[in-house]
Order: structure tokens, then C-alpha cells, then sequence
């Protein structure tokens, strides 16, 4: 590409925005406002979710490796004889574009045997605005997406930062021009042991996206695009360089380190935005007029 567009610019509208995503308001009691988060994970089982391992076919969840144990979701290896570079993904059965998304989660346990590398420690993440995971080839190692990455300390004292972004075939524009490395940092703390973490994405289809830790914001870019590399044995036609992601379906990683996931909700922010409409809230940011119901006699606003 020889030109990227231009990122979104915060503006006094992005701020209105986020103080109606995050901070509530006065009429927060009205039908309107009251949140309806949906439980992508309900505590019992993987209903809704289908792996994807490399070098297994979509469906096969080869050794166990996602499971639910004492309500938690669990990414286990203890079947495992080698982890031999099988990258897995757990991929939610929708779509979605305008959304937030948590994912509270923590590390456990120790690598696999003969995991990828030191870089995979206590490393694992979620992963959005991927294309439908009957697109990835049997070998493909990660899925076309952006990958909001969550790593844990390593107790030794070093920086090392959670909800960083890494672009496996995609591409962001970060502070006015596309990132041109494969991972970016953020400005979280370094959190060691085994604590909970509440990780939340602010996602506005193929604007801005969001990231935060335990409630703080910790990174910002927009304009997630295809393009670049970090990606193998996938199929061009998955990956249309340049064009703009608006949306896709997200996924869970198993990367070699054991991890907990307690909860795992979203808020979609795409829906009804006519205020005669019984189906109408406050907080969507995207219009899709065919979620609009109406109650009998109720015209649609002009």
C-alpha cells in the first residue's frame, strides 16, 4: 500500500461516548440504559464455542486443551507429550462489531512441555475481528485477526505489560500512521502471580478500539485493517490487504501456558437507535434497523 487512511481523532464526541459507555448517567434506571450484557461463556459448559488447533481439523479439541472444570474455562496441557506448535483457538459461535467485551482471567501453572519459548510464558490472549474460523487452513497457526494479548509477570522484577495488541495478517494506524511492528505494548502495570485480571475492549467496528486492565485505560489505535504478516499457512483469499476490518468473530487462545477464564460477557453496542422503538437503547453507537420492535399502534421516527 503506498497510503493509509487517516485514524479517527478523539474528539468531543469520542469523550460523550465513553462518559455513556463507562459512567452511567441520571436516567440510568430507564429501560433504555439498563445493560444487557451477554454471557458468551455460561459457567458450565463450551456451549457456543468450537476449537480450532493447528494441525487439526475445526471441532477437534485435541487433548482436552479447553474445558470447564468448577465453572471455570480452563486451557490445560496435562495431556499433552509436547506442545509442538499447537496453537489453539476457541471461537465463539457470532460475529460482532460494535461491542464491549471482558474477559476476566488468570495464569496457572507451568508451560507446557517444550513450549514455543520464553515469549509464551504466562502469555495467552483473545482474539477479534477474526474471519470465520471455517476459513483457516488445517496448519494455519493463528487466526487472521487482531489479538489483544494478555501476559503475566515473570516475578523477576522486569516491565512486562498486559492487553498489549499484536497483529497476526492485520495492520492498526497508532498515533496518526500505520504501527509497523508485528506487537505494541501498553501502558499497563506488571502484574505477577496468579491474581485475577479484569480485561475489557472497547471495539467500534473498524474505528477505534480500546483497551483496558482492571478498569484503567492502557491503549488506544483504530483503522484495524488486513495486512502485514505474523500469520502462516492461511488462505489469501482470507486476507484482503488494505481493506478495513468492521467486524468479526472473537476467540480464545491456548499458547502453552495454562490460564483461567471466569467470565467471559459482552455488551453488543450495534442495535435499535429509534426512541419509539420498545427494542431502543441509550448506548448503542451503531444503527441496525431490522433489531428495531415496535409495540402495536408505534410508528417508526422519522
Amino acid at each position: 500500500m503506498n497510503s493509509h487512511p487517516r485514524p479517527i481523532a478523539r474528539s468531543r464526541c469520542c469523550f460523550l461516548l465513553f462518559a455513556a459507555l463507562f459512567g452511567g448517567g441520571a436516567a440510568a434506571g430507564t429501560p433504555a440504559d439498563k445493560e444487557e450484557w451477554i454471557a458468551l461463556f455460561n459457567g458450565r459448559d463450551l456451549d457456543g464455542w468450537t476449537a480450532k488447533i493447528t494441525g487439526h481439523a475445526l471441532g477437534d479439541n485435541f487433548a482436552n486443551t479447553f474445558r470447564v472444570e468448577d465453572g471455570l474455562l480452563k486451557v490445560r496441557y496435562d495431556q499433552y507429550q509436547s506442545f509442538g506448535n499447537k496453537f489453539g483457538h476457541l471461537f465463539y459461535k457470532d460475529p460482532f462489531s460494535y461491542y464491549r467485551l471482558v474477559v476476566e482471567y488468570r495464569f496457572v501453572g507451568e508451560q507446557a512441555p517444550h513450549g514455543p519459548g520464553s515469549w509464551a510464558l504466562r502469555n495467552s490472549g483473545a482474539m477479534l475481528h477474526s474471519p470465520h474460523p471455517r476459513t483457516m487452513g488445517r496448519d494455519q497457526d493463528f487466526p487472521i485477526s487482531i489479538e489483544v494479548q494478555f501476559l503475566g509477570g515473570l516475578g523477576d522484577g522486569k516491565a512486562r505489560s498486559t492487553m498489549n495488541l499484536c497483529t497476526p495478517g492485520t495492520e492498526v494506524v497508532y498515533q496518526g500512521s500505520i504501527y509497523p511492528e508485528h506487537c505494541l505494548s501498553s501502558a499497563s502495570k506488571t502484574l505477577d502471580g496468579d491474581q485475577w485480571v479484569r480485561a475489557e475492549v472497547l471495539v467500534l467496528g473498524s474505528g477505534q478500539i480500546t483497551h483496558f486492565v482492571n478498569g484503567e485505560e492502557v491503549l488506544e489505535y483504530a483503522l484495524p485493517q488486513f495486512g502485514g504478516g505474523g500469520v502462516s499457512d492461511f488462505d489469501p483469499a482470507a486476507k484482503p490487504d488494505g481493506q478495513l476490518i468492521e467486524g468479526g468473530y472473537i476467540s480464545l487462545q491456548s499458547e502453552s501456558h495454562p490460564i483461567d477464564v471466569r467470565k467471559v460477557e459482552l455488551l453488543n453496542l450495534a442495535g435499535c437507535m429509534d426512541r419509539s422503538a420498545s427494542s431502543y437503547k441509550r448506548y448503542y453507537v451503531k444503527s441496525v434497523p431490522e433489531s428495531c420492535v415496535y409495540a402495536k399502534g408505534a410508528k417508526p421516527e422519522k
